[in-house]
């Protein structure tokens, strides 16, 4: 008789075999795409008894849905629940990694944590964004329908293409086309939420409090272009209208610009939250008292207290004595919500007058409750796994998916629970060379997705 296998080991070998299929999305439609990824998530659903269907956009941008049937009351009551990831991941220079970044590899790494100090890792492109929540997703669902249990609700599972080129082949596009997919979808969970980490203690590895942070908002995104006119002429001219110099100019008053500090009411949540736990108060004037008590995450927090701008590509010129009629730069700016319109207004007046601002494109800006018996269930599923710590809403400063299924009106939030090594720095991993996630968190999270697929 075979036995039924252990999802906390089948998650291990689901992320790693994800890990190890080239998803890569340039943004530019280049990419191999995710049709094959795309084909082994669908036929892992398809082996327990579910029917997933597989979307392309385009060809290769693939997406998959299946819907899981769960008790009609709950359903009828809470309306159906979609958990739902992306298959995509941005690129990876192999050259800059300790290992190749689609190998899957595991290794073994001495960390910080006095619980825990030997922690086998799982390395790869997407291992943090977002193969591992998949993953986890993915063993949940099947060890469910395995055993042949009913969700207390009607699940949507969704795994798709194009988020990190703002989903407009992946999310968007099935919300546009296939909105039916949704229907009766009351609340979505995805990435980028329930991952812990230490407030507190000075510099005492293992010292302060162990906090998950749930993802109940995101920044908008609006990702512009500069575009500088000029003359063009020989490069030994004296030029006063140099397309080259004006953009440059603009860039850098965008980049220096000191963007005030407004505090969103899921920030002042996390702010007070913090407060309470480190006894420090939260100063607009000097974030940087508070912001010391986060370790590595006071970046991400960082980025929730203001917009920002950021220069991210320049382009110009095609010889060096020739001085171009034109020059680009693109700018990544997100915002806090409300604030879209007072932000690209404020880059049109950094770049001046010769430099035009065009859109590439615009997202929303989300912000959703804590106080709500979804969130309770989050919490009561990572407090049962991990019973000393805190669990705080926070504001992601880049955004999710979640943008694009606000448009059917379904409000979403960020719950990938992973349970980290103390000093681990998480957040420069997302994007970051050396991208890897350890099995132990894949494991937790695994355990604590059961219990809140189980209650919700």
């Amino acid at each position: 008789m075979s036995s039924t296998p252990d999802p906390q080991d089948e998650v291990v070998s689901i992320c790693r075999d994800l890990l190890r299929i080239d998803t890569t999305n340039p943004g530019d439609g280049s990419g191999p795409g995710e049709r094959a990824a795309a084909e082994l998530v669908a036929g892992l659903l398809a082996e327990v008894g579910l029917e997933p269907q597989l979307f392309e956009s385009e060809p290769g941008r693939a997406s998959v849905v299946v819907r899981v049937e769960g008790d009609p009351a709950g359903t009828a009551e809470r309306g159906a629940l979609l958990l739902h990831g992306h298959l995509d991941v941005v690129p990876a220079r192999a050259d800059d990694w300790s290992v190749h970044p689609f190998s899957g590899e595991v290794t073994t790494e001495t960390t910080a944590d006095p619980e825990s100090p030997e922690q086998e890792f799982l390395w790869g492109r997407g291992a943090v964004d977002m193969k591992d929540m998949d993953a986890m997703l993915l063993a949940v669902v099947r060890d469910l329908v395995r055993r042949g249990e009913r969700p207390p609700r009607d699940l949507v599972l969704a795994f798709m293409a194009d988020e990190e080129a703002g989903g407009v082949q992946g999310a968007h596009w099935l919300v546009d086309h296939h909105p039916g997919l949704f229907e009766g979808v009351t609340a979505a969970v995805s990435e980028v939420g329930g991952f812990s980490t230490t407030i507190g203690g000075g510099s005492g590895a293992g010292s302060g409090q162990r906090a998950y942070l749930l993802q109940t908002a995101e920044k908008g995104i609006a990702w512009l272009r500069l575009v500088a006119h000029g003359r063009a002429g020989h490069g030994s001219q004296v030029n006063t209208d140099n397309a080259v110099t004006r953009l440059c100019e603009a860039v850098a008053r965008i980049g220096a610009h000191p963007w005030p500090v407004e505090v969103t009411p899921t920030v002042r949540a996390f702010l007070d939250g913090v407060t309470d736990i480190t006894g420090v108060e939260f100063d607009p004037a000097d974030p940087s008292a508070l912001l010391d008590q986060l370790g590595t995450t006071a970046r991400w927090v960082g980025a929730t207290l203001r917009d920002t701008a950021n220069p991210t590509l320049l382009e110009a010129g095609y010889k060096h004595n020739v001085i171009p009629g034109t020059a680009t730069a693109l700018l990544d700016c997100r915002f806090l919500p409300g604030h879209e319109e007072r932000l690209v207004q404020t880059v049109r007046e950094l770049a001046g007058e010769f430099v035009e601002v065009q859109d590439v494109h615009r997202d929303v800006a989300l912000e959703t409750p804590f106080d709500v018996p979804l969130v309770d269930r989050m919490v009561e599923a990572l407090l049962a796994e991990d019973p000393g710590a805190r669990v705080l809403p926070y504001c992601l400063s880049g955004g999710t998916d979640n943008k694009s299924f606000s448009q059917l009106g379904i409000p979403g939030y960020g719950f990938a629970p992973l349970r980290l090594p103390v000093g681990l720095d998480f957040a420069g991993l997302f994007h970051g060379v050396d991208e890897r996630v350890p099995l132990d968190a894949l494991r937790f999270g695994t355990r604590v997705l059961q219990r809140f697929v189980a209650s919700a």
